[in-house]
């Protein structure tokens, strides 16, 4: 992905295969990792690879596939992480249980430097994204939004023909599908958006075929 500034790379990461993306502001050279799930020495040979200087780490939610390398990028980089809502944080907590129980290698939960609310800005080198929140599929969900480049990154509120899950605790299927219609659909059909496993598409193309959130099924 490459508009405006803004510059991606999008790097799948853990048993999972989460999107994990770097993104830069190209004017800068300065960027950002959001959703650091794991892989932590793949995903910073791309860093390398780009000659980005890494400022932050950014969450969208607190399920270890997203989350579960911070911890060990802060301790080796000491970088700031911003995200999610606090609303996640017994997710983020909870990362150690949770990663015995997936299989993962041991994980450590973190605090974040700043939790986000809706509304909230972030910056990378001179790019300003807006912080949508959008509960759901975790209570403490965050999307980050670049208008400029008509980009978004979702994590897991939405996929390509697709929803997040709502079975998780506190997940709630009515809240997701608010957050969708109501806060990312009216950004624009024209926004591409990554999402937190599979390819990438845009809110015009999940209005017009996404079976759970379509115009057509919300009547």
């Amino acid at each position: 992905m490459s508009a405006a500034s803004l510059k991606c790379e999008i790097i799948p990461v853990t048993a999972f295969q989460q999107n994990c993306s770097l993104i830069w502001d190209a004017s800068t050279m300065r960027g950002a990792l959001v959703d650091a799930g794991g892989d932590i020495e793949r995903l910073l040979e791309r860093v390398r690879h780009h000659g980005v200087t890494l400022e932050k780490l950014l969450v969208t939610h607190g399920h270890l596939d997203h989350a579960g390398g911070i911890a060990d990028l802060v301790d080796q980089l000491k970088l700031p992480v911003e995200g999610p809502h606090r609303d996640d944080q017994f997710w983020i907590d909870g990362m150690p249980e949770a990663g015995q129980r997936y299989g993962f290698p041991p994980l450590r939960s973190f605090v974040p430097d700043r939790w986000l609310s809706h509304g909230d800005t972030v910056t990378v080198g001179s790019l300003t994204l807006d912080v949508i929140h959008c509960p759901g599929h975790t209570p403490g969900h965050v999307v980050f939004h670049h208008a400029a480049s008509k980009a978004a990154f979702v994590g897991d509120v939405i996929f390509q023909n697709s929803i997040g899950r709502t079975d998780f605790p506190r997940g709630n299927h009515g809240d997701l599908i608010r957050s969708i219609r109501e806060r990312l659909f009216p950004l624009g059909d024209d926004i591409t958006f990554v999402p937190g496993h599979g390819p990438l598409s845009t809110f015009g193309r999940e209005r017009q075929a996404n079976p759970y959130v379509a115009d057509r099924v919300a009547g």
